[in-house]
């Protein structure tokens, strides 16, 4: 295990599951410059870090994040932020590439505007029954633009992401579980031990088939099934023909759980 702290986003490599950590708790995590740019750092390093599988990010304190600090943010965004040198978009609409690496969020206590839209572009998605959401924009005299109007309807349909978007009404966990923005709503002591489960199943499987089937399910969502299906057999082909297909097939003779080493 090794871990680091950079300011506003601690980093926690546990065994395959890097932990990200939103540490600004004296302002809700709210998120000024410095933890926008920490945090697409930190999924810069996911990206690079061959021994880094899938991230949980979680919060410090009591609450996941009370949003953008709109005092410290503004003149960012009338100007364009892009996610600095060496940064992944953790949003996945801003300037910048994304992590090809599999997101899990665990979320607690407020989940206001930025952090529901990051939920949005990761993978998996838990809360603590104590969780209050809200997509205010539209009460600050903006609008979601970290891609609420682009996914919120995926999950949600339209009516259900309209009603909470043109009001920007706070919901409850129940509600966000009922609606589909997250998988499981859990007891605030289960949050940790439950996502950080699910991410070690993740990061126990094959690498390469891992992001594979998040990178077709990604374009077929983006682009379109017809071109996410043109897209299958060569990388069917890549993977069939990788050491961890083979692993894999020794693993299944030997009913045991496969060691895969992504290549």
């Amino acid at each position: 295990m090794t871990q680091s702290t950079a300011g506003r986003v601690t980093r926690e490599l546990r065994g395959h599951v890097l932990l990200l950590g939103l540490d600004r708790v004296s302002k809700r995590n709210a998120f000024d410059l410095d933890l926008l740019n920490e945090l697409a750092l930190a999924y810069g390093e996911l990206e690079r870090n061959d021994e880094a599988r899938v991230a949980l990010v979680f919060a410090h304190g009591e609450h996941f994040t009370a949003g953008l600090d709109l005092t410290r943010v503004a003149d960012a965004f009338k100007a364009g932020w892009a996610p600095p040198e060496g940064g992944c978009d953790p949003w996945g609409v801003f300037a910048g590439p994304r992590t090809r690496k599999p997101v899990i969020v665990a979320a607690q206590g407020y989940c206001f505007t930025i952090g529901i839209e990051l939920m949005l572009a990761s993978d998996i998605n838990l809360c603590a029954s104590n969780t209050r959401f809200a997509q205010m924009e539209v009460q600050r005299g903006i609008f979601p633009f970290g891609g609420a109007t682009l996914r919120m309807q995926q999950s949600a349909g339209w009516g259900n992401a309209m009603r909470w978007l043109l009001t920007g009404d706070e919901f409850d966990a129940h509600e966000a579980y009922r609606m589909g923005l997250v998988q499981e709503v859990v007891a605030t002591e289960e949050l940790l031990p439950r996502a950080l489960w699910i991410a070690e199943r993740i990061a126990a499987q094959a690498p390469l088939g891992v992001q594979a089937t998040l990178a077709s399910a990604r374009q077929a969502v983006q682009q379109g099934e017809a071109a996410a299906a043109a897209a299958l057999p060569p990388v069917m082909r890549q993977l069939m023909a990788s050491e961890d297909a083979a692993e894999g097939v020794r693993a299944m003779l030997e009913r045991r759980p496969g060691n895969f080493q992504g290549r």
